[in-house]
């Protein structure tokens, strides 16, 4: 079967990769559109009353999904199908997207040809699905910078936690120092970020990568936030593997990918034991069974796989080359400016930073507010001007506390949810935005900010489980 094997998928296919075209012939970042997402014209409620156009500027945790995605995936279902499972035909045209989505990956990925695409659930289950095809005594390294996605996994390894370096250079020299003192000298794997999750700040992958390699060590790229903003080339950056979750990259449905290197995955037991990671079982004379396992991808892809999701993931791989990467990667500088420079006007505010203001970032922002309680001001923008950010520690406890471990932050109205009664709040405000963020949007969010710290909240706020909600 083709690519599209079916006229009606054909044709939604082509007509989404037309728009994409369109949309991205224009050169001036300021003048460009953003691409279509879902949820762009949805209103929601302020509690001084009237409503307004949602403003979705959290996409480091869930970025809105591309309409694109979205007009694929619903041309696609009603020829759903079980995979790998079926003779029927939509169980074959299932099949087939599955696997071609896979190349569509590997392509997006740029993959060595001998490489593996894996799909999983997330960022977090390809990470966790690593480590446990880790050799024996295998000795894994990680900064404590890290999401803890990428820093809690690693299981009965022998974990060696980095110092947050404070330049891009003291992260190579840190890696390099800790490898080459390493005993015993065996296998070792590096674990690192391609964007925090927290500053946005990109780190030196390629080089690290090159520390790693030699010194006898692989490396492993959490891209959550890295794919969704700028090109990952896999060949170019010379990482092992690669993990990414289809939930930021603007495709639903709960998918992600561990793309690298076949070796330490075809050694190792499958991941999860079950129908289709098993290519022939049989009954033992003794009672028992033999299983042989499938050397390929589907060795730890058991169970019915989620065909929907994966297909959301591709989907959102071509949307974005298509886009182009040079434009899209432009407008976001172009916001990124806009944001900083309106909350550089705030004295009040402090934006957080390992490797200092002129780093390069993708489109994620931590600041706080002197005489604010992050979750208090979070609340307010939600509540008050119909603005979603994420306040708290962001799943990188030990990043976030070590840029706030020397600022108490005031009490306010509400606490953070993890501070305990007269304990001092650690927590911050995190602004984060894409491909489908429009400029009112980042414009709205700024003049809200000036307006609470200049004027403060018009509402009152309470503590209710946890969070900080507007008063009734």
């Amino acid at each position: 079967m083709s690519t599209y094997p079916n006229a009606a998928i054909a044709t939604a296919a082509t007509a989404r990769t037309a728009t994409a075209t369109a949309l991205s012939t224009s050169v001036d970042p300021a003048c460009a559109e953003p691409l279509p997402v879902l949820g762009r014209d949805v209103t929601v409620p302020l509690v001084t009353g009237g409503e307004v156009t949602y403003a979705a500027l959290d996409y480091a945790a869930s970025a809105p999904a591309l309409q694109r995605v979205w007009d694929d995936v619903a041309a696609y279902a009603p020829y759903y199908g079980s995979v790998h499972r079926g003779a029927g035909y939509l169980s074959q045209l299932s099949t087939d997207l599955f696997e071609q989505s896979r190349t569509t990956v590997a392509e997006f990925l740029d993959c060595r040809p001998s490489d593996q695409v894996i799909f999983t659930r997330s960022t977090t289950d390809s990470l966790n699905l690593l480590a446990a095809v880790l050799p024996a005594d295998c000795q894994v390294f990680v900064f404590e910078t890290e999401h803890h996605a990428s820093l809690l996994p690693w299981g009965d390894a022998q974990v060696t936690y980095l110092n947050a370096p404070r330049t891009p250079a003291q992260a190579v020299a840190t890696l390099e120092r800790a490898l080459a003192e390493r005993e015993p000298y065996g296998p070792a794997l590096v674990c690192v970020t391609g964007a925090s999750n927290v500053t946005g700040e990109l780190w030196p992958v390629k080089e690290l990568a090159a520390a790693a390699h030699a010194h006898g060590a692989r490396i492993v790229l959490d891209a959550a936030q890295l794919a969704p903003h700028h090109p990952v080339s896999v060949q170019e950056l010379d990482v092992d593997w690669v993990a990414f979750s289809g939930h930021k990259l603007y495709a639903p449905f709960g998918s992600g990918v561990l793309a690298g290197r076949a070796d330490w995955l075809q050694e190792a037991e499958p991941y999860l034991a079950g129908g289709g990671a098993s290519r022939k079982v049989a009954r033992r004379a003794d009672g028992g069974v033999d299983v042989e396992w499938h050397t390929t991808a589907a060795r730890h892809e058991a169970g019915s796989p989620n065909v929907i999701g994966v297909y959301s993931i591709a989907s959102a791989c071509r949307a974005l080359t298509e886009a182009g990467f040079e434009d899209l990667v432009a407008r976001e500088r172009h916001l990124i400016a806009k944001v900083r420079e309106g909350l550089a006007e705030v004295p009040a505010v402090r934006i957080l930073s390992l490797f200092g203001d002129e780093a390069p970032q993708v489109g994620v922002i931590s600041f706080v507010v002197d005489g604010w309680n992050s979750s208090h001001f979070a609340a307010a923008l939600s509540a008050e001007y119909g603005i979603g950010v994420r306040d708290g520690l962001f799943c990188a406890h030990p990043l976030v506390r070590t840029l706030l471990g020397s600022e108490p932050q005031a009490q306010g109205e509400c606490g953070a949810p993890e501070a305990a009664p007269g304990e001092r709040s650690l927590n911050a405000i995190r602004v984060s935005f894409g491909a489908g963020t429009p400029d009112e949007h980042v414009d709205r969010f700024v003049g809200a900010v000036k307006e609470l710290v200049t004027s403060g909240a018009k509402w009152q706020y309470r503590t209710e489980e946890g969070r900080c909600v507007p008063a009734v």
